[in-house]
């Protein structure tokens, strides 16, 4: 909670610096937003926002939130939106599968999966205030990934890609993992199998998918740049497809990241009762692993944080290879 609450006090106040510096700025180099997209960076986060209200998907708090996310990443790269767009598109759809057995094994369950603002900020939060760092060394414009002329450009949108697989392959592993298969997971701390839906656990099927969610968003970013961006730009750039490579290494590390900060420093405990899996220690609960020092919303994302700055260092070093 504490985390979220400072993401959201940072965002507006990185928000409102850049746009005066973006109002008062001079650089040659840099695109200044015209009318087109300032007007779709603001329709377009709107009608997803609605979409998402009528889906059940977020509630008004969340609408809220992922209004100001949506705004940011639009306005920098239209990239950046399409692979938020994917990622909510999918997540949502993931964590709408088998909602009748998720019902029974989760205790906070909600119908239709609605997020609210803390967790909109959890999982876009870190994506969006890479996005204003990119407006300020870069500013508004997509670019070809070109570590060798265009540093700053590339790690930065490898960043914001990477934040946002991350958060993707981490909710199709819990959502899908969550309902698939006959056998309970493995805790990746203790290395036991332990109930479904205790954090820090992994499954085959949970891991398999956190490489798909991860995927789908690189996959988005890569379509998006083929799109919108100068073919002869394209064509005098590396090859850009790994993208779609380096969202599944996102999805998939990420994954990894959650499940490890979440088997340390996040209690798992089974209801004695009710039977769910629970975050907070109480008599009725049986303790099965982690320390309560972090929830759900933290653990996201530090895992988002962590892995929109890994994964550009990664890619920087190893994208002429591939």
């Amino acid at each position: 909670m504490i985390l979220a609450l400072l993401i959201a006090i940072l965002l507006p106040a990185l928000t409102i610096l850049w746009f005066f510096i973006m109002l008062f700025s001079t650089k040659p180099d840099t695109e200044k937003p015209v009318t087109w997209r300032w007007a779709f960076s603001l329709i377009a986060p709107l009608a997803i926002a609605f979409y998402g209200l009528h889906k059940k998907s977020l509630n008004q708090s969340g609408a809220a939130a992922g209004l100001i996310i949506g705004f940011l990443l639009t306005i920098s790269s239209i990239r950046f939106m399409m692979s938020l767009l994917a990622f909510f598109i999918f997540a949502s759809k993931a964590t709408k599968f088998k909602a009748a057995k998720k019902r029974i094994i989760e205790s906070d369950f909600k119908e239709g999966g609605q997020r609210n603002w803390v967790q909109v900020l959890s999982n876009g939060g870190p994506a969006a205030m890479l996005a204003i760092l990119y407006m300020f060394e870069v500013g508004s414009v997509d670019v070809p990934i070109d570590f060798a002329k265009r540093y700053s450009a590339s790690w930065y949108a490898v960043g914001i890609m990477a934040a946002l697989a991350c958060s993707s392959g981490d909710t199709f592993a819990s959502e899908i993992g969550t309902a698939v298969g006959n056998h309970d997971p493995f805790h990746l701390v203790t290395f036991k199998r332990v109930p479904r839906g205790t954090n820090g656990a992994v499954s085959f099927y949970g891991t398999l998918s956190s490489l798909v969610g991860g995927l789908i968003v690189g996959l988005a970013f890569y379509i998006t740049e083929l799109l919108i961006i100068n073919a002869e730009a394209l064509v005098v750039s590396p090859k850009q497809w790994p993208i779609v490579l380096y969202g599944g290494l996102a999805g998939l590390s990420g994954s990894v990241i959650d499940s490890l900060l979440g088997g340390t420093l996040q209690y798992s405990g089974k209801h004695r009762k009710l039977g769910f899996i629970v975050d907070n220690k109480s008599p009725d609960v049986e303790y099965i692993a982690g320390r309560e020092i972090l929830d759900n919303h933290s653990v996201n994302l530090i895992s988002s944080l962590m892995t929109g700055l890994l994964l550009p260092h990664i890619a920087a070093k190893t994208w002429a290879l591939l």
